[in-house]
């Protein structure tokens, strides 16, 4: 039997199909996301959607199997706005160990740990279960990185707004082009005003309407670029974790 696959995506795909498809890559992508809020205008899922929509981009451009997204992170920031949902960092470093390793006892060996929610605590802990895992297993390679990450390796020219990171220019732009029906308008731009350094209890005293950009300059060609420039970076980054050993 042969199997010609474009998006071997995991939820749609057979037993046949995985064990076939383990002749073309030992690669998987693995998206984080989360379930928190985006300025008044975009879904709560935005995070998630950004990092699978994107590992199907990939997988159209090169052989890699796309696991179903992780939808709960880690929310610090944004934990008192409402609809944000958040577990904590033990919880999400073990899932993240388990995910890991039942892949590669399925022959995969490649990991992209790729995170819509770029959260710093979040962030780390991904990190520390990757970590973990490299140090047990030695026929592994795993990179972990969030949607932050290749923003800044973005052509300036592709985003106006200095410091866009969440519900601002960028994401406003890839919703635009990816679920242009659950855009609802827009928000304010604005930044957050976290004092440095100091643990706040009232989150939302600094960061009142939870954008972090300026959606006004959002467009849908540019969220179709975003994605594009996005996904030629990850396929350079799964073609140098199956050609080296680290």
């Amino acid at each position: 039997m042969v199997f010609r696959m474009t998006f071997m995506l995991l939820e749609k795909i057979t037993m046949l199909e995985f064990e076939e498809g383990l002749k073309q890559t030992r690669s998987v992508i693995v998206p984080f996301g989360s379930v928190e809020e985006h300025g008044s205008h975009l879904p709560l899922g935005t995070d998630t959607i950004h990092a699978y929509e994107l590992a199907r981009l990939v997988s159209q451009k090169k052989p890699v199997f796309v696991a179903p997204p992780l939808w709960y992170g880690l929310c610090r920031s944004t934990s008192q706005h409402p609809g944000t949902l958040t577990i904590s960092q033990p919880v999400l470093r073990e899932i993240t160990i388990e995910i890991v390793k039942s892949l590669y006892y399925q022959g995969i060996r490649n990991f992209i740990l790729l995170s819509g929610h770029a959260g710093t605590t979040h962030m780390a802990a991904i990190i520390d279960a990757a970590d973990n895992v490299v140090k047990e297993i030695n026929d592994i390679n795993i990179a972990v990185l969030s949607i932050i990450d290749l923003i800044k390796k973005l052509d300036g020219s592709l985003v106006e707004t200095p410091g866009d990171s969440h519900a601002g220019e960028v994401e406003t732009s890839l919703m635009m082009f990816l679920r242009p029906d659950d855009v609802k308008g827009t928000s304010p731009k604005e930044f957050p005003s976290f004092p440095a350094f100091i643990i706040t209890r009232d989150k939302r005293r600094f960061w009142k309407n939870g954008v972090w950009g300026d959606p006004s300059k959002a467009s849908k060609e540019k969220g179709r670029d975003i994605l594009e420039k996005e996904a030629e970076l990850l396929v350079e980054l799964l073609v140098k974790l199956e050609t080296d050993k680290f």
